[in-house]
Formats: structure tokens, sequence, C-alpha cells
């Protein structure tokens, strides 16, 4: 690594730090879950990604899906639901931290201290930073880890698509089971008897 200029002028970074870190394209997945940040950062393909703050309203939408899902799974005794930040190992190379997890309490060995192995429903939040991250990339990754179920929430058109991987066998691809717009109850095929209303969800009144 070529070795940048050293400064002691205050409010500038310390750039020799960045040396004691791998280089884009080499860190390790041991290397990655030592790293300590408040931040969300994601691992993919020895490459580190920052996320972006969310915002308010991302976590005001965020909060409430996680809510009404874990209460909902409480109740039923259905598995455990948690929130970002959370890591989840899509597979070797690969952790991603989704708004929502859920995982069955049957698939309760896939939980571990430092991250889950795949999840079996998983809730992202669109962004306005780069939208196309939760409808295309992630919807790829996903279906192509096994997540049997995924919700896209896009604040952007106030809708809820929730995908189902294909029902032929070995399939690595989402078919929508529904886009569901204001006024609609979207619905889990995962968990049957689970929905919820988009008009709640992206209730812009609702301060809990």
């Amino acid at each position: 690594m070529e070795r940048l200029s050293s400064t002691n002028e205050l409010g500038t970074p310390v750039w020799e730090i960045a040396e004691f870190f791998p280089l884009q394209g080499e860190w390790s997945e041991e290397q990655y879950l030592r790293l300590a940040t408040p931040r969300l950062v994601e691992l993919s393909d020895g490459k580190l990604e920052v996320l972006p703050i969310p915002s308010e309203w991302h976590q005001i939408i965020a909060l409430f899906l996680y809510r009404r899902l874990q209460s909902y799974a409480e109740q039923h005794r259905l598995g455990l639901t948690l929130a970002a930040p959370l890591r989840v190992r899509l597979w070797s190379g690969k952790m991603r931290e989704p708004d929502v997890v859920f995982m069955l309490a049957e698939n309760r060995d896939r939980r571990g201290k430092s991250f889950w192995e795949r999840a079996d429903l998983v809730m992202e939040v669109v962004s306005d930073d780069d939208p196309q991250r939760d409808l295309v990339l992630k919807r790829e990754e996903y279906a192509k880890a096994g997540i049997p179920e995924y919700w896209i929430v896009d604040p952007r058109d106030t809708t809820i698509r929730v995908l189902r991987l294909s029902a032929s066998e070995n399939s690595s691809t989402y078919q929508e089971t529904g886009c569901y717009a204001l006024g609609q109850a979207a619905r889990s095929v995962l968990l049957p008897g689970f929905s919820l209303d988009t008009a709640e969800v992206f209730d812009t009144n609702r301060e809990f």
C-alpha cells in the first residue's frame, strides 16, 4: 500500500490508520467479524460496503415492521425476529445486514453469536440513496442464498412486494406473490395469518 502523507492538523483524518486494515477485495470473514463499528457495514467478495445512516422515516418504518412481525411470531411461538444491526451470512464471503430478519424456531441452530446463517424471512426498506440495492441486487442475493421469503417495502411509491422462492426444485429465483398498495394488506406465504395493512406501514402521522 502506498503510504499517505502524515498530518498533525486538528480535524483531519489519521490516514495512516487505513494501513492497519486489508485492502478492498482482500477482507476475510474473520477480519470483517472483528471490525467494531456503530455503522452498518456489509462484506461482499472481500470488499467492505459502508451503508449510509438510515433516515428517521426509514427507521420508523423498519421498527414498525419489526414490532409487528416480532409480536406475531412470539404470540404463535414461531421463531425469533431481530432488526439491524445483525449480520446474516448468505454464503462464504457474503454478509448482509437486512432491516428485519426472522428465523423459524426449527432452524434455531443457524443462529450464531456473531452472525446468522441465512434466514427464513427478510424485510428491506428501500433507501433513497440506492434503490437498486434492495430492488435488484439483494433480490438476487437473497434468492441465491435460499431465503424463502423477501419483503421489499418501498416508501417511494408506498408499496410492499412479497417475494417467495419459486416452487421448482433447486430454484434460486423469486416469484412475486403480490405487490400491495395503500388500502391493501400485504400477506406472508411463509407465515399464514401474518399480514400488514400498507396504510399503517406508511402512516406518516405515526410517532410510536
